[in-house]
């Protein structure tokens, strides 16, 4: 029986099924509620409980940053005061604390999934991971336990902790019925190099224990393999693993192509912390930092202190680098409780980003004022989201001098040469893209929103979710007229959104001539290989350029995805 899903972690696991049930209601449904003070110090207690073991899951991941920047960022989510008002609360109006952790869960976790930015939905994970961690300790129920070694874990969904808690002798692989890609728990699995399948289609009450099974790299799991199956996916697991060993030991390479095009490929990041693994990934630098995430975890609004300091650890973790400061991209689809935005019946067309910041003058003085002062400590760029005319660029400038007359009065250092950029992420953006270009330095192309918008889909809805590809030609000969528009002026263009991390969509903007690619840093090292392999008399631009529906640019991108990979291989092999 074979049973398909995405692939999350690609490699080959070969092991047995164990079943892990995470849904705690039946538990919720025969706790016996006391008195409101015994309520909060049994949710008080179970916080402390939770902490120390986070705390001692750091000590044991110490030698992986990553999964210790994680558990970190859950320790803190512990102590996140709207998280705990919102459960102290519930409590004193008569829930019980299990029930109060719950709702108040609920409550973050779709507040963070009302969200565009898929990073903040992935947040609503490890929202709900801390606080079941916490119901488990009031309900005194101990955590989940790996039952013997190469076990497939399947489940509807799976907590960080519980993966960092494991190893790969403890665990072959995962499939789960949710989850994403770019969840916390995948980021560690993919850490620790388990294959992982997502959004698997099974029964989880038909799938037998103990059942021998196969994870392939085409996503599906296979039960009960035969002899010849399972000494086939042996070696080919034996071959995966050293591909990406090959990978990684690549990573200080620079990505030049094979006709000496040299690419920055650089790294998203949402938190400044992250910057310190910028290196052993191989970004040359941080092509978007996302700030909102300092204006979404407090009721108040970040001081210039606190931003200064944000802004200054993630320039100098580029060491040397171009660290791009993306300003507020906040609206009525990403709420912030500090500035107490409306709720808005269309959110992706309304009051967002750059018409907030210009809107309110002081709150955007003060950011710019932070990421100007942050730039005396290395290369930094400012880069402004949602910018459909010049107007909003010239205003910003006067701001920005604004800042630079007052800095120097006070004496206090930054770079005078500071370079601004704008996001294309509107058709009215791609349209005025020529004229656009002569007021900034570069563009950052947020490829998530320009599809969305040039399409007219919203993504988040599933009967047209389907319309939603960016491998649409409108896309593609809009990318081509904002890098025309970009290098006809001598400056440069990046890509920012889902597509700089595509190999097929790489391949297209190589060919139109795109100069960065910014993408989380755990795809960094193989993409960066991808474009050593690659060369521009691979593609013929006038036939990519005439494919009329996605389905044709898709296949067509794929015919050349398949040489480059077989170079690769090649290559590794030699």
């Amino acid at each position: 029986m074979k049973i398909k899903g995405n692939i999350a972690v690609k490699g080959i696991a070969i092991g047995y099924i164990q079943k892990v049930n995470s849904n705690i209601d039946e538990y919720l449904e025969s706790y016996i509620q006391q008195d409101k003070e015994t309520e909060m110090e049994k949710y008080q207690k179970a916080v402390k409980q939770v902490k120390y073991d986070l705390q001692q899951l750091v000590e044991k991941c110490s030698s992986n940053n990553q999964d210790t920047a994680i558990m970190d960022a859950h320790l803190l989510m512990i102590d996140d005061i709207m998280l705990n008002e919102k459960v102290m609360y519930n409590i004193n109006n008569g829930e019980s604390a299990p029930n109060a952790i719950k709702n108040a869960s609920s409550e973050v976790e779709n507040m963070l999934m009302q969200l565009e930015d898929t990073y903040f939905q992935e947040r609503a994970s490890d929202v709900k991971d801390v606080c079941k961690q916490i119901i488990l300790k009031v309900l005194g129920i101990e955590k989940l336990a790996v039952n013997g070694s190469n076990r497939i874990i399947v489940a509807d969904d799976i907590e960080p902790s519980f993966v960092a808690s494991v190893n790969n002798e403890q665990v072959a692989g995962f499939v789960l019925k949710s989850g994403s890609t770019t969840s916390h728990a995948i980021i560690i699995a993919r850490g620790k190099g388990i294959p992982t399948i997502v959004g698997a289609d099974f029964d989880f009450n038909s799938m037998e224990e103990e059942t021998k099974a196969i994870i392939t790299q085409d996503g599906l799991l296979i039960l009960n393999p035969s002899i010849e199956e399972e000494q086939l996916y042996k070696q080919k697991k034996i071959n995966t693993q050293r591909l990406q060993s090959y990978f990684l030991s690549k990573v200080n390479k620079s990505a030049k192509t094979l006709d000496n095009n040299s690419i920055t490929v650089a790294a998203n990041i949402a938190l400044s912390e992250d910057a310190k693994y910028l290196d052993e990934n191989g970004a040359k630098g941080i092509g978007l930092y996302r700030t909102e995430f300092l204006y979404m975890e407090s009721d108040q609004l970040p001081s210039e202190k606190e931003q200064f300091e944000a802004y200054k650890k993630a320039v100098i973790g580029c060491n040397g680098n171009l660290c791009i400061i993306r300003t507020l991209d906040i609206g009525g689809d990403k709420p912030s409780k500090a500035l107490e935005l409306s709720k808005e019946e269309n959110p992706f067309l309304g009051y967002r980003a750059i018409r907030i910041c210009l809107d309110k003058k002081d709150l955007f003085k003060q950011q710019l004022r932070s990421i100007i002062r942050a730039s005396a400590f290395g290369k930094t760029a400012i880069l402004l989201p949602m910018i459909i005319n010049v107007d909003e660029i010239i205003k910003t400038k006067e701001i920005i001098k604004e800042i630079m007359t007052e800095l120097e009065q006070q004496k206090i250092s930054y770079d005078k040469n500071i370079k601004i950029g704008i996001m294309i992420e509107t058709p009215a953006s791609v349209i005025m893209s020529p004229i656009l270009i002569k007021y900034v330095d570069f563009f950052s192309i947020g490829t998530n929103d320009l599809t969305q918008y040039t399409l007219a889909v919203d993504r988040g809805n599933q009967k047209v979710s389907y319309l939603y590809n960016y491998y649409n030609p409108a896309i593609i000969h809009s990318i081509k007229m904002v890098i025309d528009a970009a290098h006809k002026e001598g400056k440069w263009v990046g890509v920012c959104g889902e597509m700089g991390a595509d190999n097929k969509s790489i391949i297209a903007l190589l060919a139109l001539g795109i100069d960065e690619l910014s993408m989380s840093m755990i795809m960094i090292p193989e993409k960066k290989e991808f474009i050593r392999n690659y060369s521009n008399d691979l593609v013929d631009i006038n036939k990519l350029l005439a494919c009329k529906t996605p389905e044709e640019v898709e296949i067509y991108l794929g015919t050349i995805e398949k040489r480059i990979n077989e170079a690769i291989e090649a290559n590794y092999n030699n």
